[in-house]
């Protein structure tokens, strides 16, 4: 079976070029909460003579089930969004698994982890869908003299947590998937002509993650239109959109001048930004369509559909830019990452070859891509990030999701496997950020010399192809300073920098995990840009 995806997050599809067997598509239903108990003992960095590597295997389908979530360790992640709180880092993330394990033990999955690369499940942040969502929806239709929906069909995605003064606010997505006109659920048998309902962004606060005791603070903004009451549509090949904003895909960032904003939405007309109230952690008001937000970046100027979504805004106070991150195309297999940035919360985002993101421009410069290193089934949809910083080390980190490409081992289903992945962000020296091509794995990160450069190279240049894995090619470094193979010309290293120069390409690099390897082992890893924004990604092999 065929298993490349539409959008499934984004409101009024068909969400699938083909449908799911049943068992695999991801149900969302409202239960109880989970959690296991877990050891407190601190963790010791590891010294490189000391060092482990993780075993965990990629594919994790014997273990995907909710009776073995004890082993899951990163196993069955979408979407996610990570936050420190005491010695954890907490992970949250979409309702989605392999397999459904999750359906009927609440929403939002969850775990911990002290070092960012051993992960305890914990269980689901919230147990049931808040009332307050169909209240709301009910309400909404009939004041516009539509039927109620009894039993709406509820969709739980991509939550975003941060601290904010002593609290930690979870702004969350809730979509309805029923239509407007009928209320009927979203499927092509029911389909009535017109456009599926409201997405509404929530949201929860709680002191301590550690206690998963969430506060509902209720809906923060839903799905906004211009067009009235107008919901009609024509056909299901028809993505002209009846909601100008779609509220999902929330992303939150506090200014340096103590300003509060909410970065959201997927596909329909772009990403818009809206000013909160501090103390409200909402907006100061929703009369209006301006109220719903200020667009920040659109793929395509004037378009309701459009391959971009995932917004994810952090400040780097080293170089002063705002960076938005968006996720690009469907999430399948051609999930790719793009990065801009701005001076300014609200824009012009501006990417690495001056177009205005803000007005339409393609944002480059474009920093994950579907990609296969030898002796392994390489990754594809790896986006959707998260960007989070050690607040001790300020070290920088991307976390998403990685799929394995369909049929991997056999399995037909096997795109549906969801491994979360933690990557290091390391800065070039213009400022754009770079994300190594290895996952993160706690390398002891000792000193880099010239010689240990020397020798055999797996290199990859991430050039976009839709739905395509770029494949590493092979170059050498030799000692007499010059490259053969993919790349060819001269080689230096700046050992002060960590910066690698091979032919005209600067890469940064690091000691790191090599995944691909039996077993596996460290090495040294490198990414870095093209001038035009492509990213280059390379591992020593020998």
């Amino acid at each position: 079976m065929n298993l490349k995806l539409r959008k499934i997050k984004t409101k009024d599809m068909i969400r699938f070029k083909n449908i799911w067997p049943i068992g695999f598509f991801f149900l969302i239903s409202a239960c109880g909460s989970d959690d296991n108990p877990a050891s407190e003992d601190p963790v010791v960095p590891p010294s490189t003579e000391t060092y482990t590597a993780p075993t965990y295997k990629d594919d994790y389908s014997s273990i995907a089930s909710w009776e073995n979530r004890s082993n899951w360790n990163l196993a069955n992640v979408h979407d996610p969004t990570v936050a420190k709180c005491g010695d954890y880092y907490y992970m949250y993330s979409t309702d989605a698994s392999y397999g459904n394990a999750h359906d009927g033990h609440g929403h939002f999955l969850y775990r911990r982890s002290k070092d960012l690369v051993n992960w305890e499940f914990k269980g689901m942040a919230m147990s049931e869908t808040p009332a307050w969502v169909k209240d709301t929806l009910n309400n909404m239709r009939q004041r516009e003299g539509l039927p109620v929906i009894a039993s709406p069909s509820y969709g739980c995605w991509a939550p975003v947590v941060r601290k904010v003064g002593s609290k930690y606010r979870m702004y969350y997505s809730i979509v309805v998937d029923n239509y407007i006109k009928t209320g009927a659920k979203n499927t092509a048998a029911n389909f009535d002509n017109s456009w599926t309902e409201h997405a509404f962004i929530g949201l929860m606060e709680t002191d301590d993650l550690a206690s998963n005791v969430w506060l509902d603070k209720g809906m923060v903004v839903c799905s906004s239109t211009d067009r009235g009451n107008n919901w009609y549509r024509s056909s299901l090949t028809d993505w002209s959109g009846y909601f100008k904003w779609n509220a999902i895909d929330p992303s939150f960032i506090a200014t340096p001048n103590n300003e509060q904003w909410l970065i959201y939405g997927s596909w329909h007309s772009g990403i818009v930004a809206v000013k909160l109230d501090p103390n409200t952690g909402k907006p100061y008001q929703l009369n209006s369509l301006a109220d719903y937000g200020t667009c920040i970046a659109t793929r395509t100027t004037g378009s309701r559909w459009q391959g971009s979504e995932a917004p994810e805004i952090i400040y780097n106070e080293s170089t002063g830019y705002y960076y938005l991150f968006l996720a690009y195309d469907e999430l399948s297999v051609a999930y790719n990452t793009r990065v801009c940035r701005s001076k300014s919360i609200t824009g012009p985002f501006v990417g690495i070859d001056g177009k205005d993101i803000t007005q339409g421009g393609e944002c480059w410069p474009m920093l994950t891509h579907p990609y296969k290193f030898s002796n392994h089934s390489g990754w594809v949809g790896i986006s959707h990030c998260c960007i989070f910083q050690n607040p001790d080390t300020k070290e920088w980190y991307y976390g998403s999701q990685g799929r394995l490409p369909a049929n991997t081992n056999g399995n037909a289903y096997s795109n549906a496997i969801m491994m979360g992945q933690i990557r290091s962000v390391e800065w070039t020296e213009d400022g754009w950020p770079v994300v190594m091509p290895e996952r993160y794995a706690a390398v002891p990160q000792s000193t880099i010399s010239e010689s240990d450069l020397i020798g055999n190279w797996e290199h990859i240049t991430l050039s976009y192809q839709y739905q395509t894995q770029q494949a590493s090619k092979s170059i050498v470094l030799s000692a007499n300073k010059t490259v053969s193979g993919a790349i060819t010309g001269n080689w230096s290293y700046d050992a002060s920098k960590k910066i690698l120069t091979i032919g005209t390409y600067k890469v940064k690099v690091q000691r790191g995990l090599d995944w691909e390897a039996t077993p596996r082992t460290t090495t040294i890893i490198y990414s870095g840009l093209t001038d035009k924004g492509i990213s280059l990604w390379g591992k020593k092999v020998k």
